[in-house]
Parts: structure tokens; sequence; C-alpha cells
């Protein structure tokens, strides 16, 4: 049977990513979907010990922000903590580029998105992200060394020129056949977008 290949540009860090797992799972669910993460640089310039959100965001009123992402996440039915710092990306994203590599490895992203959302995990702190690459079933050796020694650097480094290749600004972004949904869209609007996707192959010439 035929799939559609959905490219998911995503960044760990940015909660409308999050948010936006639930509506992937349910597409998985409901079409023949085969979600590819792609990985896209938010906010490269973090430093490994992080920033707190309000250096993050100077001058901005984070109470209220904070509440309405909460009511959003408990409508969703995903945990959501109250974090105080973001954290760089790079080393989890190495990590989860890795991990699609591996049997049942994608069980990884949800697992980084938690621990960064719900525990305010640093996930640029190796030991860290092995723990998660161990509860997610994976070789916590393998995942050392694959963060140690860099081996998935050049697989994230074409995820980030892809991004910028199709003019990707903003996560999440669903990608297939030149077109794309950009946002934290409404799971409607995303089946809207696979059915639409699903007729153009019909279409196509074998």
């Amino acid at each position: 049977m035929y799939e559609i290949v959905l490219d998911v540009f995503t960044d760990y860090v940015w909660p409308w990513c999050y948010l936006s797992t639930v509506s992937i799972e349910k597409l998985k669910e409901n079409y023949p979907v085969k979600i590819r993460w792609i990985h896209f640089p938010l906010h490269p310039e973090t430093p490994q010990e992080g920033l707190t959100l309000e250096n993050l965001f100077p001058g901005r009123d984070l109470a209220p922000i904070k509440k309405h992402m909460k009511g959003l996440m408990a409508d969703a039915g995903l945990p959501f903590g109250d974090r105080s710092h973001t954290y760089n990306s790079r080393f989890a994203q190495e990590l989860g580029k890795w991990a699609d590599t591996q049997e049942n490895g994608e069980i990884i992203h949800d697992l980084l998105y938690k621990a960064y959302f719900v525990d305010n995990i640093n996930i640029s702190d190796i030991d860290k992200l092995v723990k998660i690459a161990e509860a997610a079933g994976l070789d916590g050796g393998a995942a050392r060394r694959v963060l140690e020694e860099r081996e998935f650097e050049f697989q994230v480094d074409e995820d980030w020129r892809f991004s910028k290749e199709i003019g990707v600004t903003g996560v999440p972004t669903f990608y297939s056949n030149d077109l794309a949904v950009v946002g934290c869209q409404p799971y409607d609007t995303l089946e809207k977008f696979v059915k639409h996707l699903m007729e153009l192959q019909k279409e196509s010439p074998a």
C-alpha cells in the first residue's frame, strides 16, 4: 500500500511542536502516513548551560503566556511543567536523528519533548540524554558514543540546510510534494492536507 511521507520540521524546545505531536499521532493512526522528523535551528545560540526564560524573552510578561500554554496542553492531554529555563537542543537533535536509524527508536521524540517541557531537564547534557535514550529502550553506550563523537552532526547539519533551502522559518512546518502547512494547526487542517496529498498521489503517473 502507498504511504504519504510527511516531513515535519521541528525543534524540541518549541511548545507548539510538542503540542502538534497529538495530531501527528492521530494522523498516523488514521492514514498511511510516515513521519520524517527534520530538525530545525530555533535558538541555536543558546548556551549549553541554558538561559532563563526571562533572558530569552526580555521584557515580556511570561505568566499569562505560560498559563495559556498550560491550558492548551491540558486540553490536548499533554503534561506540561513549569519551566524556568531553555536549553540548547543541538545534541538532542543529533540523538533523535540517530534514534530514527534504530529499531523502534521513534519513541525518543516524545521522551525528549517531555524531558524538556515536563521535567525541565537540560537536554544539552550528554549524561541526561543517555538516560533518555535508555528509557527509550536504546543502547546507552551507543547513544553516548553518538553524542561524544558527534556521529550524527552531519545529518543534523543537512536538516538545517534543507530547512533553509526550502524557506522554512517557523516550526512546526508540515511539508510534502513541495507543499507546506505552517504552524501548530488543528487536526482537521492536517487531515485535509494529508487527504490532498493522497489525491495527488493517486493522480500522478506510476
